[in-house]
């Protein structure tokens, strides 16, 4: 089995890492690309008015100075001379759920990978309401998580999926639920004060309402994860409303 991971943290993230050290436990060789800078929030973006540039770090560990889709596209077209069997994004550093989606780089560089023909997976670890991560959740899941997908889920075309640990003690995990895509309760996230110079500015970021989710219902991502459950959503590529 041949894997590519990429993410949106970057290269040098310890998310990254986590996932090698999982992946190299299933298959037979692993790939990396990834930005070589943090590109979260990056969503579904292609460089297209500079020219890219592609670093060797070392064996099977390359870096592009884009987004996680010029990763995705750059492994796949000038890194790899076959297709990997499988496309990992992650493991982000925090949760990807509901609206999060949308916006994020490591479900777009899943998604790259499915739009390419690959079975793909984004995969995700939530952040304590204090902003530790707790990493062993994910060694210590992962693996049996991605078996379970690699020997039961087909992946139809144009669908991917979207995994994500919960942040609770390892012994807390409470098991595995199929998912649909939450929908938070909105809010202003846009940031405003004055530099030392007393000009104001803006900045645009993840708001408070994010760490004030009590959904339960653990047919969502949301209710899942705050329920302590490792949250699988189907996602696809297809975006038409045919109802």
């Amino acid at each position: 089995m041949k894997i590519l991971i990429s993410n949106d943290d970057g290269i040098h993230a310890e998310g990254i890492k986590v996932l090698e050290e999982i992946a190299k436990g299933i298959a037979d060789e692993v790939i990396l690309c990834a930005p070589d800078t943090n590109m979260s929030g990056a969503s579904h973006s292609l460089t297209l008015k500079t020219p890219l540039r592609l670093k060797e770090h070392s064996d099977n560990r390359y870096s592009v100075d884009g987004t996680p889709t010029d990763s995705v596209v750059m492994a796949l077209r000038h890194v790899m001379a076959e297709k990997p069997d499988f496309l990992l994004s992650g493991i982000n550093c925090d949760a990807n759920l509901a609206e999060d989606i949308i916006y994020s780089g490591t479900v777009a560089a899943a998604m790259e990978g499915c739009l390419l023909g690959i079975p793909a997976i984004a995969l995700s670890q939530t952040l304590s309401k204090d902003g530790d991560i707790n990493w062993e959740i994910a060694k210590a899941f992962g693996p049996s998580v991605l078996k379970i997908i690699f020997e039961r889920f087909k992946f139809p075309k144009g669908v991917f999926l979207n995994v994500n640990f919960p942040a609770v003690d390892v012994k807390d995990v409470k098991g595995i639920k199929v998912t649909s895509q939450g929908q938070r309760a909105m809010d202003d996230h846009v940031i405003q004060s004055i530099d030392p110079r007393g000009k104001p500015y803006f900045w645009i970021g993840a708001a408070d309402y994010r760490k004030k989710d009590d959904e339960k219902d653990l047919q969502t991502d949301l209710g899942a994860i705050n329920m302590g459950y490792i949250s699988i959503t189907p996602l696809t590529t297809n975006m038409t409303d045919k109802s």
